[in-house]
């Protein structure tokens, strides 16, 4: 393998004005990345209703962009560490501007679909991007701060998606096209900012990329992601179908992991799991995935039949989770570049985690407003520490080489954990609802019981049953979750914590050329 690098400003001579507005660009494309897959949720029903969609159309338009998302993210990664970051991430936007502005423009359900796919890539690059090129520009030591903007764009964009499509489909002259071209704009003047103001060296490496690898890691992590949204729902969790979808996975990913131990320059390099510090950052992640994606989406719910308010009112009483997350993960990304030390903070914030889902655990049809409130305000402290610091520890401990395999992986895992939480979160909310509804009610007529009920239709006795099993179930599964955030908490406690570096990413790997044999 030979390496040119061009002699472009590197990290060290880049003025920090400009890397302040390059992390600009960087944020606000994060968060219109992670905002087209949240806003979507309180706008569907509308949507789905004007293009004549089915309840199957229903659950692909969210699937295909998540699908597309999750499964590409190693393969940016990797392109990342072989070409331009500058222009992958101009690309990677470009791609979601263009899919967002079909998706307005959707004439039918089919059209839809496709944009979505186009939409996920795109997200799927910048999600795994941004990360990279803050590692590329700034050294772990002054990466504290960043780190903790990013997991606060990251948590703000994924909690606020609903409130804003609510708000958006609510307002009648706006409509539900605009959830999709709201972005465009800001997408766009993130490619302009970044064009003008980030300045990365070119690293021209002559090297083969793994496609089999690839195609084998994307076709199994998709097999099991649609599995995981079909089963409970089209076909029984323990059934023919979820043993040949899981056992197609697994045969796939092990081909995929064959593949990559024997390739020159893998998509993803099987050696940084030998590596503690990723291994635990990266089950860690998964779980503070389940935990970040399953709390927000079941809340809602939770919210609008439980509580029986107004989509738009259930995304404004998701504020306190945000403002939670939003000021531990700035303070501690502060407080961990002003003190050079990280593990306090990780320890923390997954106590706070397990502390916020036991609270929620304990909710139920009337439980008041400001005490939901208050008990998902601990929640999102608690993630707000963990998520994006989880990143910086890891890529403070691997070669600069690996910065990029390993960002995307932590990033992959993380989507995969919230994927997979919300997919069995889900079918054990309404395996549960359906069983309180038949003690309650009886057996449904024709054994139809998973439809959602509208409240307002249903007598004021009748009405309360209902919001108390949805209570109910919804509590429990922050207590199914409660386990799952100790499990984060422990793998937190074993990783060793170790200075953070003073050099930029760019600066490491001109170190690590410089030394090579």
């Amino acid at each position: 393998m030979s390496v040119e690098t061009t002699t472009e400003p590197t990290a060290g001579s880049t003025a920090r004005r400009d890397v302040v507005q390059a992390m600009s660009g960087l944020m606000l494309g994060m968060f219109m990345a992670i905002l087209a897959s949240t806003i979507v949720s309180n706008a569907l029903p509308r949507i789905i209703a004007d293009l004549n969609g089915s309840q199957s159309v229903y659950t692909w338009v969210v699937t295909t962009e998540l699908l597309a998302m999750t499964a590409t993210v190693p393969l940016w990664g990797k392109l990342a560490d072989l070409y331009s970051r500058k222009l992958l991430i101009q690309l990677s936007l470009g791609m979601f501007v263009v899919g967002s502005l079909i998706a307005g423009f959707s004439p039918n359900v089919e059209v839809l679909i496709a944009s979505r796919v186009v939409q996920g890539l795109g997200a799927g690059g910048m999600t795994a991007l941004a990360t990279i090129v803050m590692a590329a520009m700034i050294p772990p030591r002054d990466m504290g701060k960043y780190a903790g903007l990013f997991g606060a764009v990251f948590g703000v964009g994924t909690v606020a998606g609903p409130l804003i499509g609510g708000v958006i489909v609510d307002t009648s002259w706006l409509g539900w096209r605009w959830c999709f071209f709201i972005g465009v704009p800001f997408t766009l003047a993130a490619i302009a900012l970044l064009q003008r103001t980030l300045h990365l060296p070119v690293v021209r490496k002559e090297v083969k990329i793994d496609y089999l690898g690839a195609a084998l890691i994307v076709a199994g992590v998709s097999t099991l992601l649609v599995w995981t949204t079909l089963a409970g729902n089209q076909f029984e969790w323990m059934s023919g179908w979820s043993a040949l979808m899981v056992g197609g996975g697994v045969v796939l990913l092990a081909l995929a992991v064959w593949v990559e131990a024997r390739a020159a320059d893998p998509i993803v390099p099987l050696s940084i799991f030998t590596n503690r510090t990723v291994a635990l950052t990266t089950l860690a992640s998964a779980l503070v995935g389940v935990a970040m994606f399953g709390g927000t989406v079941f809340l809602s719910q939770y919210f609008q039949i439980g509580l029986g308010k107004t989509p738009t009112q259930a995304g404004l009483m998701s504020l306190p989770l945000i403002f939670g997350l939003l000021v531990s993960s700035t303070v501690a990304g502060q407080l961990i570049t002003k003190w050079g030390r990280w593990k306090v903070f990780l320890v923390a914030g997954g106590v706070v985690m397990v502390g916020g889902m036991l609270l929620l655990a304990t909710i139920d049809a009337g439980t008041s407003v400001f005490l939901v409130s208050v008990h998902m305000a601990v929640l999102g402290v608690g993630v707000g520490m963990l998520m994006q610091n989880l990143v910086l520890v890891a890529q403070n401990d691997v070669p600069a080489k690996d910065l990029g395999a390993t960002t995307s992986t932590l990033t992959f895992f993380r989507s995969l954990g919230g994927a997979v939480g919300v997919s069995v979160l889900g079918a054990v909310l309404a395996n549960r609802v359906t069983g309180l509804a038949a003690e309650k009610f009886g057996p449904a007529p024709g054994g139809d019981s998973g439809t959602v009920p509208d409240l307002s239709k249903l007598p004021l006795e009748a009405r309360r049953i209902v919001q108390d099993i949805y209570a109910t179930a919804t509590a429990e599964l922050f207590l199914i979750g409660a386990p799952i955030a100790v499990l984060a908490l422990l793998a937190v406690l074993f990783i060793k914590e170790k200075p953070l570096k003073t050099q930029s990413g760019d600066e490491r790997l001109a170190a690590e050329m410089t030394s090579a044999p």
